[in-house]
């Protein structure tokens, strides 16, 4: 049995799944990686040669086959060398009451006059235990691959950050020992253990067809909106894992007294109960059901309205890229994208310009509504205000103009679907896009690789493709509004 340090992202990433490592050591094929996640490898690999070019005199590692580096790791750290990139360990470590072998490649090997340091570079701007625990539990590895080695701890354990921040990490050996022995009882199993699918959850796993796959066949009662992980396997406990087993096993009462794990405690499903149900009730049958009429605002004109933005983690790019808005109704504007400047004050600029467009729609249309999809374009409309400031009140006129479409929905009517997503919904009603490729992390991976491009020609293009994809999103919000607005009570 062999077990890596890099067994805890496949266990944590995108979220936590057993399942994952279970599928991954027996070998099941694995999607491609998506470009978003081709374009953070890349981000990943600059991030870590930009410290590697502050370490001055270094000896590289990277070369060769893992049983040389291996070796020569040993050699350079019985020199002392200054600092050592790419190392290498292996070590047979007692795991659940059986050997194991246990190899890891941290980053960086730096002496200091207590011993070596272990870093890693990451990505990842926020290193904890409640938001990364695969990097805490990476690292820790390292530190105890070290220790095996050489008879003693590493003098320390430390994160290069994405904020380029060293952050110091703690060696809790008896914490990663227990850890590494639930992965390797994970990899002894005989059968597939049990994963809860969902949407999110699932959405960027190298495994999501097969898992998908099969829930489907089954029916399986993750998929049903508002049954969370937590309660996922807690009926699967129960021996209630589709969702005609659920309709057949439980009533709104008994189930809003089923209790299922929630933090350190175990709590009851309460109010959801009838939400879930009816939920069930939809995906069983198939059809919608409606609960009341949707509470769409009655007006003339809309302005949908709708933004792309990268995460927070990657640095530097950590802004939106692209305003979209077009008004849709009895006077129909053209599509009326703002996009970012690729420097420093790209997001600036680009929020200036926002709000010069929509003080002319205010102007023209009155007070018209905003209509978007979820909370991202409130989120991010209030934070250009604090940053940037909003002279003349527009973004604030656009805050008290928001209409949010999805608890619209949510709340007026149950889908026979696993996510409220506007991509899942669209698809439901029928709208149709053009491009083949679209989504949040296909734009983002599109626009690095615009502001990583010197040619104009090049970059036009790559621009060309993501307004495209924003304009579609803003023809899907309206089709799902046209949508919302016919429905009525049975």
């Amino acid at each position: 049995m062999q077990l890596s340090a890099s067994d805890f992202y496949t266990y944590y990433s995108p979220h936590r799944c057993e399942r994952r490592v279970f599928l991954r050591h027996n070998g099941a094929p694995e999607e491609q990686a998506s470009p978003y996640e081709e374009v953070l490898r890349r981000l990943g690999e600059r991030h870590e040669r930009a410290h590697l070019s502050t370490l001055g005199e270094v000896v590289d590692l990277s070369g060769g086959n893992r049983e040389e580096r291996r070796r020569r790791t040993r050699e350079e750290v019985e020199k002392k060398a200054r600092a050592i990139y790419q190392p290498a360990f292996a070590a047979t470590v007692n795991l659940a009451g059986e050997p194991c072998q246990v190899v890891g490649e941290p980053d960086f090997l730096v002496w200091t006059d207590s011993g070596y340091i272990i870093q890693d570079s990451k990505m990842s701007r926020r290193v904890n235990e409640k938001e990364h625990p695969e990097i805490l539990a990476q690292i820790g590895t390292y530190g105890l691959l070290y220790e095996a080695n050489f008879g003693l701890p590493p003098a320390g354990l430390q994160v290069h950050s994405g904020a380029g921040e060293i952050i110091d990490v703690p060696y809790e050996p008896n914490s990663v020992r227990a850890q590494l022995s639930d992965l390797c009882t994970v990899k002894r199993r005989v059968e597939e253990p049990f994963g809860a699918v969902g949407w999110t959850k699932c959405l960027s796993c190298p495994f999501r067809s097969h898992c998908w796959a099969e829930a489907e066949a089954k029916k399986a009662v993750a998929l049903v909106y508002g049954v969370d992980e937590n309660l996922a396997f807690a009926l699967h406990d129960y021996k209630v894992d589709s969702v005609d087993q659920l309709l057949s096993r439980f009533t709104v009462d008994t189930l809003s007294e089923f209790t299922r794990p929630w933090g350190a405690k175990m709590q009851r499903v309460g109010k959801k109960a009838a939400d879930i149900m009816l939920m069930a009730k939809a995906f069983s049958t198939n059809t919608q059901i409606v609960l009341r009429v949707p509470q769409v605002p009655d007006v003339p004109n809309y302005v949908m309205f709708d933004l792309e933005g990268m995460p927070p983690q990657l640095q530097e790019l950590d802004k939106v890229y692209l305003w979209g808005m077009q008004v849709f109704g009895e006077k129909l504007s053209t599509y009326m994208p703002t996009v970012a400047g690729f420097g420093p004050e790209g997001e600036r600029q680009g929020w200036l310009s926002f709000l010069e467009k929509a003080s002319l729609l205010f102007s023209y249309y009155g007070e018209i509504p905003f209509v978007h999809w979820a909370d991202y374009e409130a989120t991010h409309v209030k934070a250009c205000m604090a940053r940037y400031g909003d002279e003349g009140g527009i973004g604030a006129r656009v805050l008290k103009n928001l209409v949010n479409l999805l608890p619209i929905a949510r709340d007026s009517i149950a889908l026979p679907l696993p996510s409220y997503s506007l991509k899942v919904i669209e698809k439901y009603i029928g709208f149709k896009r053009t491009q083949v490729e679209y989504g949040g992390d296909w734009s983002m991976a599109k626009f690095i690789e615009a502001t990583e491009t010197q040619n104009k020609e090049e970059r036009a293009e790559v621009m060309n493709q993501i307004l495209l994809y924003n304009e579609e999103d803003l023809g899907a919000t309206w089709a799902v509004l046209k949508w919302l607005k016919q429905i009525r009570l049975n």
